[in-house]
């Protein structure tokens, strides 16, 4: 497996190296990010900024928004955030069926070694926790013969920035509605930074044979093309769907006072729906 190590490289980076090596590279890596400089959140390929992010003040602070090619939840990334990347051919490890939990259940065995002695490390419904805290957010991606598992570790955050993301709709059993500040934890209270890193090496090294690799040294076949699938959401995009956003609950709200005109006209015969939005036109 090829190590590359990187030292605040931006997360858009980070992803169009990512998708690359997966579709155009026939190795096996290992990519690990020590932070990222510019605070920026994360969609999965599926995310929909009105349905995750707090707009107004994402617009506000012009905090960057990128829209990746895995799936999985919406992070907000920093200097705080090591980044961890998995990418493997379909045999490179034994028995391992391509599929979300089996790769899943892997890592986690990969990151019980990193963990040993530390906490109360566990993989808990697709989420890697501490306790009941969880501290990494995991996304994937497979195709035909290869597969990716990118892991954002959580080594500390800025409370501030989860006033810019909502409460998802759909949450995990053991979350039990707790707040973003009740259901995730820093790293940095159970282990050292630089010994994270180097125990995530190890335990790597553990499963496969190693090579340090730097990324000017990365090779690709000549001729290939590629087109990355992560990108910046524009302003106008955001901007749309906060206009989206606002118009939805007018609207509902419209109807919600039309169904209880039309309730009351029904049961006392007493509203004349000719005057309804008198003034709205004069």
């Amino acid at each position: 497996m090829n190590l590359v190590r990187l030292k605040g490289v931006p997360i858009l980076q980070q992803l169009h190296l990512e998708e690359r090596l997966l579709r155009k590279s026939s190795d096996n890596w290992c990519i690990i990010n020590d932070g990222t400089h510019d605070p920026t959140i994360v969609m999965g390929i599926s995310g929909k900024p009105v349905e995750l992010l707090e707009i107004d003040p994402v617009l506000q602070d012009e905090l960057p928004v990128i829209q990746r090619f895995t799936g999985g939840g919406t992070v907000i990334v920093d200097q705080g955030t090591v980044f961890v990347t998995f990418i493997c051919n379909k045999d490179a490890v034994p028995g391992l069926q391509s599929y979300p939990r089996p790769i899943m259940s892997w890592s986690s065995l990969v990151y019980q070694k990193v963990f040993q002695g530390i906490g109360d490390f566990s993989l808990r419904e697709n989420d890697y926790v501490l306790g009941n805290h969880k501290f990494g957010g995991n996304a994937q991606s497979i195709i035909k013969n290869r597969w990716l598992h990118h892991t954002s570790f959580l080594w500390d955050y800025e409370i501030s920035n989860m006033r810019y993301l909502k409460l998802p709709k759909r949450t995990p059993e053991y979350r039990q509605a707790r707040g973003h500040l009740e259901f995730i934890c820093r790293m940095k209270d159970y282990i050292p930074r630089s010994n994270f890193i180097d125990r995530t090496i190890d335990a790597v090294g553990n499963h496969f044979l190693v090579r340090s690799m730097e990324l000017e040294a990365i090779k690709y076949p000549s001729g290939t093309k590629f087109q990355p699938s992560s990108r910046l959401l524009r302003k106008q995009e955001l901007e749309e769907a906060e206009f989206d956003s606002r118009t939805g609950v007018f609207i509902n709200g419209l109807l919600r006072s039309l169904d209880l005109c039309s309730l009351v006209n029904r049961e006392y015969g007493i509203y004349n729906f000719s005057n309804f939005g008198h003034g709205w036109n004069e």
